[in-house]
């Protein structure tokens, strides 16, 4: 019988020492639930453009047709006989209608320049080869020794310099933006008295390619922004 009692008594001691953790473990973590810091980790890096569009704009101007179409077509072959003499492959060039204005139908135009049609053709190369690109177009002048003038593409045409092969590099980015996010976690916790426990909520990142500047389009900037949310404890 004094058996069974300190049985029952070791028995109901136990459970009140498991219910005694448990209320303990569940004040801690009410105590704790708030305790977070959320920081942001940054990677960033500058890479070479790794593709390019070069719209090649050349302009006629007169009153005759076709007169007009056939300059356009002696043009056109010169300037694509000087792009595949430098290195440029026939799939790289594409060929896009010619834009025609006539000035006299223009309704509130007042047409006093003594031609009719101003016209523009445009020849696009898009390469992947960007070093070779820049080169020819540092050297298109030399289309004027052939009786062609390259236009300015303004606004509307510009030469675009693109950054294509980033999802190959996009997770060892984010991997090491986790990183540096942790860093500034740590640092933080270790200036609280705390220690890092577990991330409470994460992002997958925002990411941005830009131009390193405006006179170097053809260098990008790639940022990965994330923002990391980690729970504190004692």
């Amino acid at each position: 019988m004094m058996k069974e009692k300190v049985i029952s008594a070791a028995i109901i001691a136990a459970g009140i020492v498991v219910l005694g953790l448990c209320i303990k473990g569940g004040i801690d973590n009410y105590a704790n639930k708030d305790r977070k810091v959320t920081v942001k980790g940054l990677s960033e890096k500058e890479v070479q453009a790794d593709k390019v569009t070069w719209p090649i704009l050349s302009k006629e101007l007169g009153n005759d047709l076709p007169e007009l179409y056939r300059a356009i077509g002696n043009t056109q072959a010169k300037i694509k006989n000087f792009l595949v003499r430098n290195g440029i492959k026939e799939t790289e060039i594409d060929v896009n209608a010619p834009v025609v204005i006539d000035l006299n139908a223009e309704q509130y135009m007042n047409n006093q320049k003594g031609y009719r049609y101003n016209i523009t053709s445009i020849i696009t190369v898009t390469s992947q080869n960007v070093k070779l690109v820049r080169s020819i177009i540092a050297r298109q002048g030399e289309l004027l020794k052939e009786g062609v003038a390259i236009v300015n593409g303004g606004y509307e045409n510009p030469i675009k310099y693109e950054f294509v092969s980033f999802s190959d590099m996009k997770p060892k980015m984010m991997q090491e933006a986790i990183e540096n996010a942790q860093k500034t976690a740590q640092q933080f916790a270790e200036n609280s008295h705390s220690s890092l426990n577990k991330i409470v909520s994460a992002d997958q990142g925002q990411f941005s390619i830009d131009n390193r500047d405006e006179n170097t389009p053809y260098i990008k900037k790639v940022r990965v922004v994330t923002t990391v949310t980690y729970s504190l404890k004692d």
